[in-house]
């Protein structure tokens, strides 16, 4: 529901605020006091094309901002947390109109794009008058609102859920099957590779760990050459031991002669021994360790080769060979068992397209009763809005399927009998297609409806008790939605719960003028549809009469 609308610098609207509430509201005023620019700014909110036009003269922007208290479970609310738009409280939308033409949307102060503002415009108001560009009411809604209407809309939600599966199948169909003929395409060349690979058996990790050891063996080569001659050189016949044990055991048998000579060399000599010893031990190890059988290189080199050649034809690196390998057996297990997986899914796939098919059918039966249903109410309603010549019906194709099921629903209008009924959006005039919305709302209700409805001068070209007829649905209507109503009818005010009247004052000693808006009450409002009755000059006679409508409509 619509609690507030604030306009600044658009057009002849300088400052304007208004405050609505609950039921039917009215806007009255002389023509050229500014209706038309309100509803426009009103647009201009809701995310309409906006027009640098709209900017007030001498302004740099201008700005409209609309406050709406939006129930908990309403579609905008799934729209504010699909865009990550907080929203604890009221919704506010706010539309900045640049004088260069840019403009600026907002939805509770954090911008957004102008879809986003009018996605939420659409869920939040629709807009009727005489011309269809004003209308949201578009032939693509006209199947949610029969389903709406005939309480279906959980049956077009399993329909679109069965088409959905019926598509995902279809296309695993396609896919296996697509597979499968080129698994066949390739046989024998997949045979070859999969022998192929098979008895090379490639494993993840190989290349890296053989070059490792390849490297190592080939580094011990180079070492191993130095080692052996430091082996010669320590413990070989030209070895220095033999000859430093020989001396130290003559100097051993000559130390009781001259201990204090001999004592000190034989320690040196024999720390030196054992440094040899131990040195010996420790060549004799690392040669043990960097002993390698040439063979065993031969073969690592010829692994290598083997597994890089392999990469090379199939060109994928080495380590990817045992994934091609195991690929390309499933492409062969394919061929085997293809062809029994591809039965299993078109199996599938056809049990899903005749659910589909039995729920679709049973939907667009369901469609067809309440189509019939909404014709009987609408055409009711048309002899009281002076459409009595005229008859309303629900024009139903059941061709294609879609995620929508097999129809495609249009309301259709015949204005006078002998004629061909046509889309009512291009057949009926614009005074006949605003009371054929006002019908379609009033049957409608509260199914299929945004909260707030907007009518723009529908009683135009009507008065007396067509006029009067049109009051008593709008009063109808917002029993169980807002409504708004631009009026020219004295009868339609009569019934309003808040009467606004629209003005256009001179400011600056009549250098310009700006329009203005006040809320009446009682006598105020008397008078204003005193001289909707009588014109310019109002007379007892009008004010009575205008003290018995509103009487009348209680």
């Amino acid at each position: 529901m619509l609690l507030g609308l604030a306009i600044r610098d658009i057009v002849l609207i300088d400052r304007l605020d208004i405050d609505f509430a609950e039921g039917l509201a009215v806007l009255t005023g002389e023509t050229g006091a500014g209706k038309s620019i309100l509803l426009d700014a009103f647009a201009l909110a809701l995310g309409g094309r906006g027009d640098q036009a709209l900017v007030r003269q001498g302004a740099e922007q201008g700005q409209v901002t609309a406050v709406f208290e939006v129930a908990a479970k309403h579609p905008a609310r799934a729209l504010l947390k699909a865009n990550d738009i907080a929203a604890e409280d009221d919704l506010i939308l706010r539309r900045v109109q640049f004088a260069d033409g840019r403009t600026r949307a907002f939805v509770n102060d954090q911008p957004v794009s102008v879809q986003v503002l009018r996605a939420l415009g659409v869920a939040l108001v629709e807009i009727h008058g005489q011309h269809d560009d004003r209308a949201f009411v578009e032939a693509s809604t006209h199947r949610a609102l029969v389903d709406a209407f005939g309480g279906i809309e959980a049956d077009a939600v399993e329909v679109r859920r069965l088409w959905d599966e019926r598509r995902e199948r279809e296309a695993a169909v396609a896919a296996h099957r697509a597979e499968v003929e080129r698994a066949r395409r390739e046989a024998e060349w997949l045979r070859h590779a999969v022998d192929e690979l098979g008895k090379l058996a490639p494993e993840t990790g190989e290349e890296t760990s053989l070059a490792e050891r390849r490297t190592g063996m080939m580094q011990a080569e180079k070492a191993a050459e130095d080692l052996r001659a430091t082996q010669e050189a320590v413990s070989g016949p030209q070895s220095a031991v033999p000859p430093l044990a020989t001396a130290v055991r003559r100097l051993e048998r000559r130390a009781a002669q001259a201990p204090a000579l001999i004592d000190p060399v034989v320690k040196a000599i024999d720390a030196a021994l054992n440094a040899l010893d131990e040195a010996r031990m420790h060549l004799e190890h690392a040669l043990r360790v960097a002993h390698y059988d040439p063979q065993e290189l031969e073969r690592i080199e010829e692994r290598l080769f083997a597994l890089r050649a392999a990469a090379r034809k199939y060109n994928v690196p080495v380590d990817q060979l045992a994934v091609l390998q195991r690929r390309y057996a499933d492409d062969l297990a394919l061929i085997d068992a293809g062809a029994e997986r591809l039965a299993a899914l078109e199996a599938e796939a056809q049990a899903t397209t005749a659910r589909y098919r039995e729920a679709a059918q049973a939907l667009s039966a369901n469609r067809r009763r309440a189509a019939q249903k909404i014709d009987k109410a609408v055409n009711a309603e048309l002899k009281p809005l002076k459409l009595e010549r005229a008859q309303f019906s629900t024009h139903i194709e059941s061709d294609d399927e879609g995620p929508e099921g097999l129809d495609r629903i249009e309301f259709w209008v015949r204005t006078n009998p002998g004629t061909r009924p046509g889309p009512l959006m291009k057949v009926a005039s614009g005074g006949e297609l605003a009371r054929f919305l006002l019908a379609l709302k009033v049957v409608l209700a509260d199914r299929g409806s945004a909260p707030t409805l907007v009518f723009d001068e529908i009683d135009t070209g009507v008065g007396g008790a067509t006029a009067d007829a049109i009051g008593v649905r709008l009063a109808r209507l917002s029993s169980g939605v807002q409504v708004i109503a631009v009026t020219h009818a004295p009868q339609v005010a009569a019934r309003a719960d808040r009467h606004y009247l629209i003005t256009k004052d001179a400011l600056a000693k009549g250098k310009r003028v700006a329009t203005r808006v006040v809320e009446l009450e009682a006598e105020p409002r008397r008078e204003e549809i005193a001289r909707m009755l009588a014109g310019a000059e109002i007379t007892a006679e009008a004010r009575a009469a205008a003290e018995r409508l509103i009487r009348a409509a209680g």
